[in-house]
């Protein structure tokens, strides 16, 4: 590691469990339990004041150490510590877009419900559609908005938009942002054929939501396997 980073170790080494940089190591293992994170897929980012720390790209999620990670400066966007031999995040910008956006935390997977059910809005209600549900209730576990108070109710309906993948992540970028625009009481963002992303004010409310939401869309296509109706 270079003179800089080891200048920096001070950011990743903590005996806090809740440390940012140990925080990721272990959401990113139990995601890995969850098929989230599947061979080296999806990431995690946590911002802590002005730091953000972010798990790097290209390697096994299950087996990422503190020292892995990468922390940013999030005013200016520099890298305070940069791993040597390892790639930075190619999700960064849209971590980025998601802290701009309010976020404490975001999370990216690539679960297969999520993916499936971006399939099943195509076919079923065309390219521009949103993936809607009502009158579930693990709704419950998803925020009103976020300049609203309190949770969503079992009648009402989730919507959560779904822009086209690209080749590159990082070409995600723009497309995210008008979806947060067009959607502002969304706290997660579908990707057509890749995954999603959620974020939350903070690491439990992110986590909280990524669950709640991947239980939706299973629901969702075991629902459509049976002719059920995602709306009321």
């Amino acid at each position: 590691m270079d003179h800089q980073n080891e200048d920096q170790e001070h950011l990743v080494v903590s005996s806090d469990p809740q440390h940012p940089a140990n925080y990721i190591c272990e959401l990113c293992r139990k995601f890995y339990t969850m098929g989230w994170v599947t061979g080296t897929g999806g990431g995690t980012s946590i911002r802590k004041g002005d730091l953000i720390y972010i798990a790097p790209s290209g390697v096994q999620k299950e087996l990422l150490r503190p020292q892995d990670m990468f922390v940013l400066d999030y005013n200016t966007t520099t890298y305070l510590r940069k791993p040597k031999i390892l790639r930075p995040s190619q999700c960064t910008p849209l971590f980025l877009a998601a802290f701009d956006h309010g976020a404490g935390c975001c999370i990216h997977t690539h679960s297969q419900w999520a993916v499936l059910v971006t399939l099943l809005v195509e076919r079923e209600a065309g390219a521009n559609a949103c993936f809607e549900i009502n009158n579930i209730e693990q709704i419950k576990g998803i925020p009103s908005g976020r300049e609203k108070s309190g949770y969503l109710g079992y009648h009402d309906t989730l919507t959560i938009p779904i822009i086209e993948n690209t080749p590159h992540e990082e070409d995600l970028t723009d497309t995210l942002k008008r979806a947060m625009l067009a959607y502002p009481d969304t706290y997660a963002v579908l990707v057509r054929r890749h995954g999603i992303y959620v974020w939350g004010d903070n690491v439990h409310k992110a986590k909280t939501q990524a669950e709640s939401l991947d239980y939706l869309f299973q629901l969702a296509v075991e629902m459509k396997k049976l002719g059920l109706p995602w709306t009321k």
